[in-house]
């Protein structure tokens, strides 16, 4: 009896600027479409501009990047997640409804973590160069 070799898988090659426009896609889909991500975006543009009027040192903003890419990576990974969660379960299931709420959650734990990081780095500079502020404005 003769059998059909499998045939050759299907070479894909892309190209690294292929990749990169898939990547940079993704981002953009993301932002269009997840609210929270215009709420990352925000706080993202916060930080960097508070840490620039600060004047913060090169360790502190590697702390800081650390802090946000976290933040993003998971709201990434969540979006995605959920897309193939969409597609694999079109219907309401309970382990469906269990993957998007934990991945949620990680979004959850990275943010907080992304602010405990953000308070610890930018309040003590911001309170001291704020402080002469309030107490003038305080009339002390």
């Amino acid at each position: 009896m003769m059998t059909a070799s499998p045939s050759p898988p299907v070479k894909r090659s892309l190209s690294r600027a292929d990749s990169f426009r898939h990547a940079f896609a993704g981002w953009w889909y993301v932002l269009r479409t997840q609210r929270n991500a215009w709420i990352h975006s925000a706080f993202t543009l916060a930080v960097v501009g508070v840490g620039l009027w600060l004047g913060l040192r090169p360790v502190e903003w590697a702390i800081l990047v650390l802090a946000m890419g976290l933040v993003w990576t998971a709201e990434l990974i969540n979006t995605a997640l959920e897309a193939a969660i969409d597609l694999a379960s079109p219907e309401i299931h309970p382990l469906a409804k269990v993957g998007k709420d934990v991945a949620a959650a990680a979004v959850l734990g990275g943010a907080v973590t992304a602010v405990i990081v953000g308070l610890l780095i930018l309040g003590p500079p911001l309170f001291s160069r704020l402080w002469p502020f309030v107490t003038v404005l305080s009339g002390r």
